[in-house]
């Protein structure tokens, strides 16, 4: 088995294309018997080339600066074959022009990765998920232009600087239309989803080592809120004189008692309403975000919406099963109607979610197991948020355990 390797780099002239005594000059790099061709994109006159040394003759001074040029190219050349066999890496003559044409991984640039990036993740990931990438995408490149004065950097100028400088530009950062800068954990979603990125060049080995590999990321724990049994009741009966906030209120409540998210809630059509095991209508359908399976008992609140929209002028101009309206009006909607009925709340519609997996179902004793697969997650970690210690419970279990030692 071989193990020595040859290399070497001669220059020639291309003598098919020869045009007023000017003639492109080549690099021709040999490794092991097996070449490579580049243009050095640079033409010399002819009659200056000597094929013996492959240079260029006289003294005059851009006879000198071209000598000077080849030289630089040549040492240039084996520098490249010296950082490769110091990888360990299997050399050949198109890996080096490679290398030397920018398109091996030291040579990548910060855009390039994104782009790569948002191709891999196309057809694998929701639209939500690849939304929240170009949002990242768009503070990274701000950062670059603000920060660093430049458009684009080699992904090998990434390192714990950058990361740190990164963090801090994000936190004194104000979005367009918001009154204050990013919260901790969304500075810390976004560097999440450049070190989702930086991961993939690091495996791509289009860089030596991970700057994230120190970095510690930190997350605030936040309550997740939810409406307790009495506001779920105070707004599903209360009077509603605007049909408007009427139709709100019907779709947060529908979701309330699904725990459909808002996406999956305006997909929602016939197809997907189902009889299941046991004799009674069900929701079967997949999430939007993760493509996981959800099957979901139909709840008679639920039902009655269903029932109310079945030949509802608002409905019958598409083929879904609910009101369609977009996710900006739906929650500024929100808000009007937490007003109308007295809910001091922050009614946001993910909070008919967790009113689904605290209020109507873990509340009401549904094994957190169960809450798990109604809700479509992957993991039951996931749920795990929602399995919080309620007041009410704690009261029960207090009043249990007053009772026991009374007796």
């Amino acid at each position: 088995m071989r193990t020595s390797k040859t290399f070497s780099v001669v220059f020639w002239l291309n003598k098919k294309k020869v045009k007023n005594n000017q003639c492109l000059i080549y690099a021709r790099i040999t490794v092991n018997s097996k070449r490579a061709n580049i243009s050095l994109k640079r033409s010399i006159p002819f009659s200056l080339w000597d094929s013996k040394t492959k240079r260029l003759k006289g003294n005059s001074r851009k006879v000198v600066e071209l000598n000077e040029f080849l030289d630089q190219i040549n040492a240039r050349f084996f520098q490249i074959y010296q950082d490769l066999k110091f990888k360990g890496k299997l050399i050949t003559s198109d890996l080096v022009k490679a290398e030397f044409n920018g398109e091996g991984g030291s040579s990548k640039t910060l855009n390039e990765l994104i782009e790569y990036h948002q191709n891999k993740i196309r057809n694998t990931h929701s639209a939500g998920s690849i939304r929240n990438f170009k949002v990242s995408e768009k503070y990274i490149k701000e950062y670059v232009h603000q920060r660093m004065r430049t458009s684009d950097i080699f992904i090998s100028q990434l390192d714990y600087k950058f990361l740190s400088d990164f963090e801090a530009f994000l936190f004194n950062y104000y979005p367009r239309g918001h009154h204050k800068a990013m919260s901790h954990n969304t500075v810390m979603k976004h560097i999440q989803r450049l070190r989702k990125m930086v991961t993939l060049a690091f495996h791509l080995e289009w860089l030596d080592k991970d700057p994230f590999r120190r970095w510690k990321m930190t997350f605030e724990k936040r309550e997740r809120e939810f409406l307790s049994k009495n506001e779920l009741s105070n707004l599903q009966h209360a009077e509603l004189p605007i049909d408007r906030l009427d139709r709100i209120r019907d779709l947060f409540i529908f979701s309330c008692y699904t725990g459909l998210s808002y996406g999956d809630l305006m997909e929602l059509s016939e197809k997907e309403i189902n009889i299941g095991i046991d004799g009674k209508a069900w929701i079967i359908t997949k999430r939007n975000k993760t493509n996981s399976a959800v099957k979901v008992p139909l709840l008679e609140p639920a039902l009655k919406i269903l029932e109310k929209y079945k030949n509802h002028p608002v409905t019958q101009v598409t083929d879904k099963l609910l009101p369609q309206c977009s996710n900006q009006k739906v929650n500024l909607y929100l808000k009007e109607l937490a007003m109308l009925v007295g809910l001091k709340k922050n009614l946001t519609f993910h909070m008919a979610r967790h009113t689904f997996a605290t209020t109507v179902t873990l509340s009401n004793g549904v094994p957190i197991e169960t809450v798990s697969k109604l809700l479509g997650h992957t993991k039951i970690a996931t749920t795990q948020i929602y399995a919080r210690v309620l007041e009410d419970k704690i009261s029960k279990n207090m009043d249990d355990l007053r009772k026991r030692l009374e007796s």
